[in-house]
């Protein structure tokens, strides 16, 4: 069995904010399955259904971000998981670009209050999170709570809109494939994979060219005739 938690407040106003990405990622995921949020259990809203031959239960905690950690420590119970490592949860993180999905196996909040709740409930930060970049504020001196409470407008919005698209589709590889095989597709990063192979093709030239060289030079003392004898 996996459960999958989705980290947001509840309510229309925050629906779209920056700070609702896990339930937002949550609500593609289970429109993508066509499961429906139909159960509430330990101030939790759930859907669930079967991925392959695993069973799934989709969480979203409905007691605001800060005390995440009461309905997902619950229901960790309540499901007797046998292992955090197949806990997901998924939220945001204003310490990477606004669109950027990283994978962890474990780690420290980065000071995400829901995150630092459940760390707190379950006694332990060693349980895989999917964060999406939602940046900071372009002001250094903003106030990170109202950015995070703030909704996102224009070309951010479309690059938000795309991370959480990428994180829906991380959740099936990581149910299916493990974390380990999610991990190496989520945190691929193309512009990075392209740098490497640029300097992978420019030490390629540099040897040709240093190849080249080298025979020339070989050619030109074969060519020599030397110093006719006396």
């Amino acid at each position: 069995m996996k459960l999958i938690v989705g980290l947001g407040n509840p309510g229309l106003e925050y629906r779209q904010t920056r700070h609702n990405v896990g339930f937002r990622v949550l609500d593609i995921f289970a429109e993508h399955m066509r499961w429906r949020w139909s159960e509430q259990r330990s101030r939790a809203i759930l859907a669930s259904g079967t991925v392959g031959a695993e069973k799934v239960v989709l969480l979203k905690p409905l007691t605001y971000m800060n005390l995440s950690g009461e309905a997902v420590g619950a229901l960790v119970r309540w499901y007797k998981l046998p292992s955090l490592a197949d806990l997901l949860v998924v939220c945001d993180d204003l310490d990477l670009p606004v669109g950027k999905v990283r994978l962890r196996p474990k780690g420290s909040s980065g000071g995400q209050k829901g995150l630092e709740s459940i760390i707190h409930h379950l006694h332990t930060d060693d349980f895989p999170r999917l964060r999406i970049g939602i940046g900071r504020p372009m002001h250094s001196r903003g106030d990170p709570i109202s950015y995070v409470l703030g909704n996102p407008g224009g070309d951010e919005r479309i690059l938000l809109q795309t991370g959480e698209e990428k994180a829906a589709e991380a959740i099936p590889l990581f149910i299916t494939q493990g974390l380990e095989t999610a991990m190496n597709v989520v945190n691929l990063d193309p512009e990075a994979a392209q740098r490497a192979e640029e300097r992978r093709k420019q030490q390629q030239e540099r040897r040709e060219q240093e190849r080249l060289r080298r025979e020339a030079e070989q050619e030109g003392e074969s060519d020599d005739p030397g110093s006719p004898e006396s």
